[in-house]
């Protein structure tokens, strides 16, 4: 993996046509809309088309087709001109043959897929015998739980990992045009070779969605008095099992060769503590237990902390807020006049009840004077 090395990009200065207006595909549009970037839409479903047009993130080409009394398939003749960037933002099982379809369309344009999955779509289009000189894959690091157009944010990747994936015969502008979007859109670049990038994204992401999913599956016959017994701990595990199951099937289907490998190894330690907890007094049993635990300790910690460094250890604090309009600003604007910087927020509602808790992280070494600081100007603070 290596960041960003050419600093002599290729500017964006054609239009961009994005196939595809779901969540990324939208936000992109989005994003580069933002920058004032010529965008046209192009999806299956017209509503979905609509929808992401409504929103601003570029041009339909359905409704360009309607007041020029062009075919919509006529892409040609609706843009006028070649795109100088194609973004295809298809699932996985039809990525590849759009992405064909795109090269064999325009002579000169670039071609970028932003699928999930890389290795197996650079094959098909390499079988397929186009000139993949102008192909490149990428992979912007973001999402949400949420799907289609109205969930789209052009300030989802900012800040985020956007991954280009080279191959032997991709051309010097076409990775100098996948760093220029990943660089409107407030990325930051990351370079990984298409079979690298599925086993990475197999742990981080792909099989996280498994667990989340096998857990909230466990729900479905929970009684609700149970249920109203949810703490966060449970919100955050089950949180990403809303996503849509559709694009869930094609993604796993794609990358099965590098997720099972890592859940063999989940079962195996699923199976490892069924045996220890049958017989939880036996000995050894409890030296298990705290194996397992520490294990997975040892991960969570590898995790990269604030500004993508070391973890570093916070000191957290819970204030009560009252569920009241301007309650979240007050508490914050007092934290900054206090001199305080925060360096983590989370909230969780308490059931039942008309307050909020906000979980704060900030400096050890501040932690106690701002438990005293905050007391003494009203608010409830939890030790």
């Amino acid at each position: 993996m290596e960041l960003a090395e050419d600093q002599n990009l290729s500017a964006l200065a054609g239009s961009v046509l994005i196939i595809g207006t779901g969540l990324l595909g939208a936000s992109v549009g989005l994003a580069l809309r933002a920058q004032k970037i010529p965008v046209y839409l192009s999806d299956v479903s017209p509503t979905i088309e609509a929808i992401a047009e409504d929103i601003g993130a570029g041009r339909s080409l359905r409704a360009v087709a309607t007041e020029r009394g062009v075919a919509p398939s006529d892409l040609r003749q609706l843009l006028g001109s070649e795109p100088q960037l194609v973004v295809v933002a298809a699932p996985p099982d039809v990525c590849a043959q759009i992405v064909v379809e795109q090269l064999t369309l325009w002579q000169h344009a670039v071609v970028i897929d932003i699928a999930s999955v890389k290795l197996s779509i650079l094959q098909q289009v390499q079988q397929s015998g186009v000139d993949t000189s102008r192909y490149l894959g990428t992979h912007p690091m973001a999402g949400r739980e949420k799907s289609g157009p109205v969930a789209a944010r052009g300030e989802l990747f900012t800040s985020r990992p956007f991954v280009v994936c080279k191959h032997p015969d991709v051309s010097p502008t076409a990775v100098r045009l996948a760093q220029t979007l990943g660089i409107e859109m407030g990325s930051t670049l990351t370079y990984l070779d298409a079979a690298e990038h599925d086993r990475a994204v197999a742990l981080i992401s792909h099989v996280p969605q498994v667990m989340s999913s096998l857990m909230a599956s466990r729900l479905q016959e929970t009684p609700l008095h149970a249920l109203g017994l949810a703490g966060q701990g449970l919100r955050d595990t089950v949180r990403i099992a809303g996503s849509d199951p559709g694009l869930w099937i094609q993604i796993l289907a794609a990358n099965s060769e590098n997720i099972v490998p890592t859940l063999h190894g989940v079962r195996d330690d699923l199976e490892r503590l069924i045996t220890t907890l049958e017989n939880p007094t036996a000995a050894g049993a409890r030296l298990d237990i705290a194996q397992l635990m520490s294990e997975g300790n040892a991960g969570v910690a590898r995790i990269p902390g604030k500004h993508g460094g070391a973890p570093e250890a916070f000191s957290q604090l819970t204030v009560l807020v009252d569920d009241t309009p301007g309650q979240i600003a007050r508490l914050l604007i007092d934290i900054g006049e206090l001199g305080v910087n925060i360096e983590d927020l989370r909230l969780e509602h308490s059931p039942g009840q008309p307050v909020g808790m906000a979980e704060i992280s900030v400096n050890p070494n501040e932690h106690e004077k701002l438990v005293e600081d905050l007391t003494s100007a009203g608010w409830k603070v939890v030790r």
